[in-house]
């Protein structure tokens, strides 16, 4: 029995349903957006580099399949690999940057939404 009133619209996706967008390289993603939070399908072929950028969003990255190394910080000097079935949690405005080491499909949460990829005015993944 739902407890939900009747009105409620409860949005529902299905990933496969979703257009991929095309991005720098092999890189894809998919978007599914709330008031308060975004996820997002990112696929990215073996060799794609996301390059190093920063924002105010909170990130949590699930890697579904394959593995990304990253680089954190100013310089770059901290560094971690994630592999499947592993997630990281990016701090907000901390500096990273990725590497995908295989073909790889991550799962990104971020809290508020990434206004930046909803109006497409994210230059560093479309060049």
């Amino acid at each position: 029995m739902s407890t939900l009133p009747s009105k409620t619209r409860v949005p529902h996706y299905r990933w496969d349903d979703l257009p991929a967008e095309p991005l720098k390289g092999g890189i894809t993603r998919k978007l599914i957006s709330g008031e308060r939070m975004m996820i997002a399908h990112v696929h990215l072929k073996k060799g794609d580099e996301v390059p190093r950028h920063s924002h105010h969003n909170e990130q949590l990255t699930y890697i579904l399949s394959g593995a990304l190394h990253f680089w954190f910080g100013p310089e770059g000097d901290s560094e971690i690999t994630v592999r499947a079935g592993e997630v990281i949690v990016i701090p907000s405005n901390l500096p990273h940057r990725a590497l995908a080491l295989e073909d790889t499909l991550d799962v990104d949460v971020f809290s508020p939404p990434r206004e930046d990829w909803l109006t497409g005015t994210d230059a560093y993944l479309r060049g």
